[in-house]
């Protein structure tokens, strides 16, 4: 596997914004819908960019949360939210391929498994292609060897990985950006932090003129743990913190169980100083009680500058 794959961009025949909407606390309402093309035609070209970070919960055929009964849930919430970028974490390679089919024909995702090829987790980018063209793309393990597939030397609990993405703006006359998406370890702060400088070395070689977008599920809660300061002193925003308008805010992690009202924040969005956050929220949808994950996904609605 190359360290920088290049990619050729491709015209684009169309661009569709989505529509913010909101659901209830308890998530049990009907999806909101789409806004139609009209609607969506005052923001134009040019307009928001809706950036989501969403641990999926990886497929399982067993239990009441299996990935069949969780993935009609998860099929109707990212239609309906319709994010330009979304950001997973857990995500098994069939898993994901029932996300693409289900997500559309303008959708398209890169990432690798954690284990190599199409094994283990992904921490895949799906990106909507009538907006978003990838320029370039690499993947590295969070580890003393981080060009070295599976590799794990930091006593993390799990293999631990990032997917980051270098994106063309069709909207715009050629803005481009960095996405930059991964899982921290659930049990080794140690780990957590080794992670943190190795990805401030790895953004240091990236070109920082540019807009920078990082999505993940870091395992620690946001003003509680010192892996979320590190992540700041990288020249980094918590684009909740930042955000004009909030929904209510949620533990993240709700393992299926009622929603926790102002838990602990472990999903987060940042992203360099120069981007402006709109709106960032919390979707809580729900149907017949089933939750497509056991994360609630975090959104925010961003203009680049």
């Amino acid at each position: 596997m190359s360290r920088r794959q290049s990619i050729k961009t491709a015209a684009v025949a169309a661009l569709t914004v989505p529509f913010f909407g909101s659901r209830d606390a308890a998530g049990s309402q009907e999806s909101t819908v789409p806004a139609t093309v009209a609607e969506q035609g005052s923001r134009g070209r040019g307009g928001q960019l809706d950036v989501m970070t969403f641990n999926l919960r990886f497929a399982s055929n067993e239990g009441e949360h299996s990935w069949p009964a969780r993935r009609p849930v998860m099929r109707e919430l990212l239609r309906t939210a319709q994010p330009h970028i979304i950001g997973t974490q857990e995500g098994l390679y069939q898993q994901l391929r029932d996300i693409e089919a289900d997500l559309g024909p303008h959708y398209d995702w890169i990432g690798t498994g954690r284990s190599g090829g199409s094994r283990d987790e992904f921490m895949a980018v799906f990106y909507d292609t009538r907006r978003l063209a990838p320029v370039e793309f690499d993947h590295f393990w969070l580890s003393g060897t981080p060009y070295v597939i599976a590799s794990n030397t930091w006593g993390a609990d799990w293999l631990r990985m990032v997917t980051w993405v270098r994106f063309l703006d069709r909207s715009t006359d050629g803005q481009e950006f960095y996405v930059l998406n991964t899982h921290l370890d659930n049990v080794s702060q140690y780990a957590r932090k080794r992670s943190v400088g190795l990805i401030g070395e790895r953004l240091a070689e990236l070109d920082r003129s540019l807009p920078l977008l990082v999505t993940g599920d870091f395992n620690v809660p946001a003003h509680k743990n010192t892996v979320y300061d590190a992540m700041l002193d990288l020249g980094l925003v918590d684009v909740w913190e930042t955000a004009a308008e909030r929904s209510e805010a949620y533990k993240t992690f709700h393992g299926y169980r009622p929603l926790v009202p102002d838990g602990n924040r472990i999903d987060w969005i940042l992203a360099s100083p120069g981007v402006t956050a709109h709106r960032a929220w919390m979707d809580t949808f729900s149907r017949d009680g089933q939750f497509p994950s056991d994360h609630l996904p975090v959104q925010a609605s961003l203009s680049l500058g």
